[in-house]
């Protein structure tokens, strides 16, 4: 699972998800990407899901790049305790989106391949996407 080495502070408050994506919002890498349209967290166990769907349907052929990086902790409190005696620990890393987020590319496959591998990458995401090409290659 994706997660980093070392934070600053162990437990970070919820935060707000309004607004839209000002990075990470064009092609830089590849051909093909799959965007975000509405916002939401993305867990770290979801990234690896799409990106094993990417790889099984690109067969291991041409180049993938993830742009998404869980980096927020998620806190949960055990099961049946009670109200009170301060925050839960740690339990997973998220990533925040905003509508307009690229979050997978891929270069030097085929328009078709691409689409159906974004396609099954899309159902293991929680949140709607779009796939979008860097010239009119998917139209």
């Amino acid at each position: 699972m994706l997660m980093p080495n070392k934070v600053k502070h162990r437990k970070v408050m919820k935060g707000k998800r309004r607004g839209l994506a000002t990075s990470c919002n064009s092609i830089d890498f590849g051909d093909f990407a799959l965007k975000a349209v509405e916002c939401g967290w993305i867990t770290s166990r979801q990234i690896e899901a799409a990106r094993v769907a990417i790889m099984r349907a690109v067969k291991r052929g041409g180049r993938m790049w993830i742009r998404i990086f869980p980096d927020k902790p998620v806190t949960k409190k055990p099961l049946e305790v009670r109200m009170g005696k301060g925050k839960g620990n740690p339990e997973e890393w998220v990533c925040v989106i905003k509508p307009g987020r690229v979050l997978f590319e891929l270069g030097d496959v085929e328009p078709t391949v691409a689409r159906e591998a974004f396609r099954l990458a899309s159902h293991k995401l929680p949140l709607k996407t779009k796939i979008i090409g860097k010239g009119d290659e998917l139209r």
